[in-house]
C-alpha cells in the first residue's frame, strides 16, 4: 500500500511542481498591471483576467501538494500534543468524513458546470479578455482529481501508522 501511496505522491508533487512555476508569471502581471494603471494610466483587461487565471490555477492546482506536504490549514488545538496513532485517527478520520465528502461534491457540482462551458466553449465576457474561460473552469475538476489523489495517499499512510506504527 505505502508503494501506491509513494506513486501517487510523486504524481502529486511533479504536478505541484509544474503549476507552482506560474507563481513567477503572476507576479510578473501583477506588476505590469499595477505599474501600466498607476503608471501611465493603461488598463488591459486581458492582463487583469490573466492575475485571476494564474491566481485561481495555482489556488487549486496546489492543493493536492499541501496535503502531501502536511502544509494544509489544520484547525485542531489538541493534534500537536496527539501521539503519532492519535494523529493517524484524526487524519483518517477528517479524510473519511471531511475531506472525502468535500471533494465528492465539488466533482458533482463543478462537472455539469464544466461541461456547459465546454459545451458553449465558454469566453470572457469582456471582449478583450481572454477567450479561454471554459479551460479555467477545468481546474475545478483538476482541483478534485489532484486533492482526491493525494487524500488517498494521506489516508493510506496514516492507516499504515495506525495498524504498523510507522509511515514510511
Amino acid at each position: 500500500m505505502i508503494a501506491i501511496a509513494n506513486f501517487i505522491d510523486r504524481i502529486t508533487v511533479a504536478s505541484g511542481k509544474v503549476l507552482a512555476c506560474l507563481m513567477l508569471p503572476l507576479v510578473i502581471f501583477v506588476f505590469a498591471n499595477a505599474a501600466l494603471r498607476y503608471v501611465f494610466g493603461i488598463g488591459h483587461v486581458w492582463l487583469f483576467e490573466a492575475v485571476g487565471y494564474c491566481f485561481a490555477v495555482l489556488a487549486v492546482g496546489l492543493a493536492g501538494w499541501a496535503l502531501k506536504e502536511n502544509e494544509h490549514v489544520r484547525v485542531d488545538i489538541f493534534y500537536a500534543m496527539l501521539s503519532r496513532r492519535g494523529k493517524a485517527v484524526i487524519d483518517i478520520f477528517g479524510t473519511l468524513f471531511l475531506l472525502g465528502p468535500f471533494v465528492w461534491l465539488m466533482w458533482d457540482r463543478s462537472l455539469p458546470y464544466v461541461q456547459r462551458s465546454w459545451k458553449t466553449r465558454e469566453t470572457s465576457m469582456e471582449i478583450s479578455g481572454i477567450p479561454y474561460v471554459w479551460l479555467l473552469k477545468t481546474s475545478l475538476l483538476a482541483f478534485c482529481v489532484l486533492l482526491g489523489l493525494a487524500a488517498v495517499s494521506f489516508l493510506i499512510r496514516a492507516i499504515n501508522v495506525l495498524i504498523q506504527g510507522e509511515d514510511t
